[in-house]
């Protein structure tokens, strides 16, 4: 028997009906002879509400408790997901993301998996179970509960997959795949038939919220084909993989933006060895993630300083940097949180001049303003309002002509 791992999202898994409509998917792919793990997210958006509740409660929840809490919202739709099919016929057995194996680090809200001990699936295959897991979730050494992090079960769904050598994962949603630009700002968006790691882990990492960025780290790592679908239909999806074709005419594969970005400005930073690291590894023992940094060249030793968060993470940003603002003796420090990001994205574009120089051509004559730039081989970002993204995305998806690539 082929193993099988599907993954659905919190929008496939809804209400009743959706998810007695995906068991009769789930039992379908049973009934070809498959060996199969589903990883099911939380219903709807029962993780935000278990948040919101959370922030009723006290202003300053614990970490441990907090995942403790949002653990459960998986444990929910895996027990329904199991019920749902067991009346349709097939044996079927929920489990949490600790009985299912997945050992994690125990850093809360963003743990890392660690390894993946098989032996509980693999008895309950033998006993002729489907299972399903709860994702977003592990346990640690000291059978602490942790979560993965928004996003966590696709990486529950790849790491699993990768342990019990399966044939392919599949990631159900509510989009039928991966899109030239977010179809919901470019209707005549482009389904991509499959698309590299490289290129996806991009468009992960800058906007494109289809796919969790370390689920497609982890594919990439071990070669494990992902396929991204929707949960309400057949049609087929994208494949992301390792193997893209030689020459494709559009260098250009997609367009990525993110509205979660925000930007710290830190005036009149003496230019002298040790200050980036007094900046920087405050916010990184804080849990802060840092994205672009651009300093300005110093004029009498003096220079300004500016990196991007999460708007999520500027509060606790702004509490690191302040008091070492003041401890290398900088002039001030400023905060924007009205930004976002848009990214151009494509294998081809290392080895053909002319797409930075069409992207600023492109924003210029849409009247965008770039405050900031950062780019990789396949990727060109820029920093630009928060309120100029859409118009930035269609007039960069109309100019590299994505709609018929």
């Amino acid at each position: 028997m082929a193993v099988i791992v599907q993954k659905y999202g919190g929008s496939s898994v809804g209400d009743a009906d959706k998810i007695k409509n995906v068991a009769r998917r789930i039992a379908h792919t049973r009934e070809q002879g498959n060996d199969v793990i589903v990883v099911v997210s939380a219903m709807g958006k029962t993780t935000d509400n278990l948040i919101s509740l959370a922030n009723q409660i006290t202003g300053q929840p614990d970490d441990r408790e907090m995942d403790v809490l949002l653990s459960t919202g998986e444990i929910v739709s895996s027990t329904l997901m199991a019920m749902a099919l067991r009346e349709l016929g097939h044996p079927a057995i929920s489990l949490s993301g600790a009985q299912a194996g997945i050992r994690t680090s125990s850093k809360y809200s963003r743990a890392q998996i660690l390894s993946v001990d098989p032996a509980r699936i693999e008895n309950e295959f033998g006993k002729g179970n489907i299972v399903i897991v709860a994702g977003f979730q592990g346990i640690t050494n000291d059978m602490d509960i942790t979560t993965l992090g928004r996003g966590g079960s696709d990486t529950t769904a790849v790491a699993l997959a990768v342990q019990l050598k399966a044939k392919i994962c599949e990631i159900y949603t509510d989009v039928e795949g991966v899109y030239s630009a977010d179809p919901r700002i470019i209707p005549l968006a482009r389904k991509l038939k499959d698309i590299g790691y490289e290129e996806m882990l991009e468009m992960a990492s800058y906007g494109a919220a289809v796919m969790h960025s370390r689920a497609v780290e982890l594919g990439e790592l071990y070669g494990m084909p992902i396929q991204v679908a929707a949960s309400h239909n057949s049609n087929p999806g994208t494949i992301i993989h390792g193997g893209t074709p030689m020459e494709i005419s559009n260098k250009v594969r997609g367009i990525a933006h993110d509205l979660n970005v925000a930007k710290i400005t830190i005036v009149g930073v003496p230019d002298k060895p040790g200050v980036a690291t007094s900046i920087f590894e405050p916010l990184a023992k804080a849990g802060v993630s840092v994205d672009t940094i651009v300093q300005n060249s110093s004029i009498d030793r003096i220079a300004d300083l500016t990196f991007t968060v999460h708007k999520s993470d500027i509060g606790k940003a702004m509490k690191v940097v302040e008091p070492v603002v003041k401890e290398i003796g900088a002039a001030s420090c400023e905060s924007d949180s009205k930004l976002g990001k848009v990214s151009v994205i494509g294998s081809g574009m290392q080895s053909a001049p002319g797409y930075a120089s069409t992207m600023f051509k492109c924003l210029y004559e849409a009247g965008v303003n770039i405050e900031m730039i950062t780019t990789s081989e396949i990727r060109i970002t820029c920093i630009i309002a928060e309120d100029k993204v859409k118009e930035a995305v269609k007039a960069l998806h109309k100019a590299f002509e994505l709609e018929t690539a």
